[in-house]
């Protein structure tokens, strides 16, 4: 053990862990290092971290994995979030990790918001990218936008399969899935939550639009921040950068790589 009283190997992993009805497939380059848990967007693979893992490079110990019906991991019942902040348990739990410092980006970042707040002491910091903005964006008219949105696109999902650019969940699920985070991300929902993180926390923010969104909706939704931090001042933005909301991990990968040490180097000092 560490003295964070996390288990280390030596060698990179790459594996199924059994969870539920499913497994997941887990990346781990094991090491000594701070374990740092990838959490990803709502459709998303553990592939998109690439950038970022080689811009922090090999001392730190770098854990991603393909959520439920994602990349290679397998499908499930149950596609709902709370079984999606239970599977970090499992994975660090398969790994022999007990604290880790979460990263998450969209989808990712609320999950990693969630995880953070419930678990204070086996989190390290927490970096969440261009995600969990406390703003009541679902309305039913959005919510009919979310359902119509997926439906259209249903028609070539199973053509991106294949190449694990898209989940093996149905237009329905999808849509379900991404209503569902609506609900969560209503100020009186997440809003609590972000107030609750007791260890440093930053937040790196894109710019412009994301895929479904119109004209300044982003942009209103990031706003909401402001409000986050003057209320929990563990809670701080530690960049917002020039690419979008799909780019973001690709073009601004140092940010979010500087965001992880500053976080890093709060909990070495005791925040």
């Amino acid at each position: 053990m560490t003295r964070s009283g996390i288990s280390s190997t030596s060698s990179t992993w790459t594996g199924m862990v059994s969870v539920d009805d499913t497994a997941l497939a887990v990346t781990d380059t094991g090491g000594p290092g701070i374990p740092v848990v990838y959490l990803n967007g709502q459709f998303a693979t553990q592939g998109y971290w690439r950038r970022v893992i080689a811009e922090l490079g090999t001392g730190w110990r770098h854990i991603t994995y393909d959520e439920r019906a994602r990349g290679k991991s397998r499908c499930s019942a149950d596609y709902s979030f709370e079984v999606a902040v239970r599977d970090v348990d499992a994975v660090l739990a398969a790994r022999g990790v007990d604290r880790a410092l979460p990263v998450g980006w969209s989808y990712g970042a609320v999950v990693a918001a969630h995880w953070a707040s419930r678990n204070p002491d086996r989190t390290l910091g927490a970096v969440l990218v261009d995600g969990a903005f406390p703003y009541d964006w679902l309305d039913e008219a959005m919510a009919e936008r979310i359902r119509k949105l997926f439906r259209r696109m249903g028609w070539f999902m199973p053509l991106l399969r294949p190449a694990g650019l898209a989940p093996r969940m149905t237009a329905a699920q999808q849509a379900d899935s991404n209503i569902e985070l609506g609900k969560l991300s209503r100020e009186r929902e997440l809003g609590p939550v972000l107030d609750n993180i007791a260890v440093p926390a930053r937040y790196v923010v894109a710019s412009g639009t994301s895929f479904g969104s119109r004209g300044d909706e982003q942009e209103r939704i990031r706003a909401s921040l402001d409000g986050v931090c003057a209320r929990n001042p563990n809670i701080k933005v530690s960049a917002k950068v020039a690419s979008n909301h799909g780019a973001i991990l690709r073009k601004d990968s140092p940010a979010i790589a500087e965001a992880v040490r500053e976080v890093a180097a709060l909990d070495r000092k005791g925040h």
